[in-house]
């Protein structure tokens, strides 16, 4: 290999699994698949940052390529929900991310290990890091028994914060369309909440509109929530306990902030979001939670229930923390990253804003440049 050159290495990390149900389709039952790309600079390193994100599929992405071509020996781990978000469960995702974890360093011989928290991926590696180092999760939301604390991980020697949003339960009720006040009739909507209503409200927002906009989102949260536990309860009174029932959510991708960029400014463009023209994503079907099931909504999207949440995961950790944001994200804007700071108290944090920078880097070869040698720098000195 040439100087700057790496070795793309694709392989499996295979475990057992005990379940009542299998909710990933194909493969054994009772084993659990995972795959990973180990990116392999030329030079060895006793060091390595692993990459994962409850849906995986980003080892190609900008800056994790980036990384191996500066020599940073990197890891990127999808986890058995690869590309498919529809009945993740974020307990089962982080117990796959700690075997790819553990595997990196029983089989591969690191002896330091840094989590690489890209966008979702960050509060996902703030819940394995707060498992490992204050274990409490024994039972998903849903009531199903998944013991995390008998998984004893092991902490992490650092997490990376890269371009990272609060955690999918946080994030999905900040973009939740307010005007949706029946679920039944999702595209029978309030004007007065509607963003894209010709008649609705329209930007610049009030304090006061905001306010209540933020609080009648927690709000249809929290109905959705409650109709999900209803709909459990009644299965299992049936004696139906491992039973499912799958449905969508309209209006997912209707956050004030990508409309006036003067909620929570930064340098994004107008009207636009990480997924296209919010407009179209709001009912689209690549928007947040639009297909989903019940166990999957208390995991993953609940507001109160979710164990990924990343603010109460950051409050329980203590570890050196790299935060990254970049000035022109238009997924994941200030607020995210300082309110991630606020909670991650009992960490030393070493904070950089990587200026024009979009979410992903598309197309900004210098800027990527500029947060990988941060990153590189960050680990050489720890």
């Amino acid at each position: 290999m040439t100087a700057g050159s790496f070795e793309r290495i694709p392989y499996l990390i295979v475990y057992d699994e005990e379940s009542a149900f299998k909710d990933t389709y194909g493969g054994a039952i009772g084993k659990v698949a995972v795959e990973a790309m180990h990116l392999k600079p030329a030079a060895p390193s006793d060091s390595v940052v692993i990459f994962s994100h409850p849906i995986g599929g980003g080892s190609w992405l900008p800056l994790v390529s980036n990384l191996a071509r500066m020599g940073v020996h990197t890891i990127y781990c999808n986890t058995r929900y690869r590309g498919n978000e529809t009945a993740l469960i974020m307990e089962r995702a982080v117990m796959d991310f700690g075997a790819c974890i553990r595997h990196a360093r029983e089989k591969l011989g690191y002896a330091k290990v840094y989590l690489g928290g890209w966008s979702g991926g960050g509060a996902q590696s703030l819940f394995y890091q707060a498992e490992a180092q204050d274990p409490r999760v024994t039972h998903t939301p849903a009531g199903d028994p998944y013991d995390l604390t008998a998984a004893k991980f092991e902490p992490a020697d650092g997490v990376l914060l890269l371009a990272a949003h609060l955690s999918r339960n946080l994030t999905l009720t900040e973009w939740l369309d307010a005007s949706i006040e029946d679920e039944s009739r999702p595209f029978d909507r309030n004007p007065k909440w509607n963003l894209y209503a010709s008649d609705g409200p329209k930007p610049p927002y009030s304090a006061d509109f905001l306010a209540e906009y933020r609080q009648r989102q927690i709000a249809r949260n929290r109905r959705i929530t409650a109709w999900v536990q209803d709909e459990l309860a009644a299965l299992k009174r049936a004696g139906l306990e491992d039973h499912e029932r799958c449905f969508t959510v309209q209006g997912t991708m209707a956050d004030p902030r990508w409309l006036d960029p003067a909620v929570d400014p930064n340098d994004r463009p107008p009207n636009h979001c990480m997924l296209g023209d919010p407009f179209v994503v709001n009912d689209g079907p690549v928007g947040l939670a639009r297909f989903t099931t019940l166990r999957s909504w208390l995991s993953q999207w609940s507001y109160d229930l979710s164990n990924g949440d990343g603010l109460k995961c950051a409050a329980r950790i203590s570890t050196p923390m790299l935060v990254i944001e970049n000035s022109a994200d238009d997924a994941c804007t200030p607020s995210h990253a300082a309110r991630l700071m606020a909670a991650a108290d009992k960490c030393t944090i070493d904070h950089h804003v990587i200026q024009g920078a979009n979410h992903y880097y598309f197309g900004q070869a210098a800027q990527v440049n500029e947060a990988t040698q941060l990153v590189r720098d960050w680990i050489a000195r720890q």
